[in-house]
């Protein structure tokens, strides 16, 4: 009867203790102190002139390089995701001089500062007066003036959209390898082409490792075109400059541009969120 009664017998209920944490109480409160501390002196702080921050923020000449900024973005992005699959396709290649040329292009422009980039294209001129078109080593058939084409904003765009178009290589490429060669290789027996097979195979699944770098690379280049200052295209940047050079209000107008840029990658940074949403679908944690 003893050992009937033992085996019968409900456990005893555990009594969990909850671990506790003071080094993150103490972590918060500490942020807390500093977070309060830097939001007093951003408000209480004459130096920063807040009014002067109001007038300007929405301001015809800062909206209109703001604009002029966004263009850019769009284009030289474009420029160079579209560069980018070209040149990774083409480092891929089994041909190894198409591989090469890509790979020395890619060299070249990552390589390379993008300030002197965008400087050599503003000053093709000086290299090359005149850009021709005809056969190759024999004669030309119609030629321009080279500055007339490269305009500022053109050699703006070539310089922040080539040497954008050698980072995604790189990151397209790394998407491509990612996919399992498996599939390839089934897609090859089924008959599709090298063409149907990157576009209707590949590239799908890709996606998933591309999309977050290329996020990242469109947030990049929105703050990178303050760079094509040095050519004097006006932007954003410029246009802050412009206008406290004739005030003599530095720190209010850089504080007109810090507030436009963050509020653009913040919206950039949310469309991104959803784009790797999209494209992760089935790879993505249960309950994100």
């Amino acid at each position: 009867m003893v050992a009937e009664h033992t085996a019968t017998a409900a456990p005893e209920p555990i009594k969990a203790v909850p671990v506790r944490h003071p080094g993150r109480w103490v972590a918060a409160a500490v942020i807390a102190v500093l977070v309060a501390m830097f939001a007093k002196s951003l408000l209480t702080n004459d130096a920063f002139r807040w009014p002067v921050v109001g007038q300007y923020l929405f301001s015809v000449p800062v909206l209109r390089g703001l604009v002029n900024t966004l263009i850019l973005t769009v284009l030289a992005m474009l420029i160079g995701i579209v560069g980018g699959v070209v040149l990774a396709v083409m480092r891929l290649s089994p041909n190894p001089i198409v591989a090469g040329a890509s790979a020395v292009y890619i060299w070249v422009f990552r390589g390379t500062p993008l300030i002197v980039q965008l400087v050599v294209w503003n000053f093709l001129g000086l290299f090359y007066p005149r850009l021709g078109l005809g056969i190759p080593f024999g004669p030309v058939f119609f030629s321009v003036d080279t500055n007339t084409v490269i305009s500022v904003f053109v050699a703006a765009l070539l310089g922040l959209g080539l040497n954008e178009a050698a980072y995604m290589a790189e990151i397209v490429r790394g998407g491509l390898t990612a996919v399992d060669n498996g599939q390839t290789e089934a897609a090859g027996a089924l008959g599709m082409s090298r063409g149907q097979t990157l576009r209707r195979i590949v590239l799908p699944q890709a996606m998933r490792v591309i999309v977050p770098p290329t996020g990242n690379e469109v947030i990049s280049m929105l703050k990178t075109t303050s760079l094509v200052v040095v050519i004097g295209y006006f932007e954003l940047f410029v246009s802050v400059q412009q206008i406290y050079a004739r005030t003599f209000q530095t720190v209010p107008l850089l504080i007109v541009a810090v507030l436009w840029y963050l509020l653009l990658t913040s919206i950039l940074s949310i469309g991104q969120y959803f784009l790797e949403r999209r494209f992760g679908r089935g790879f993505l944690p249960v309950g994100r």
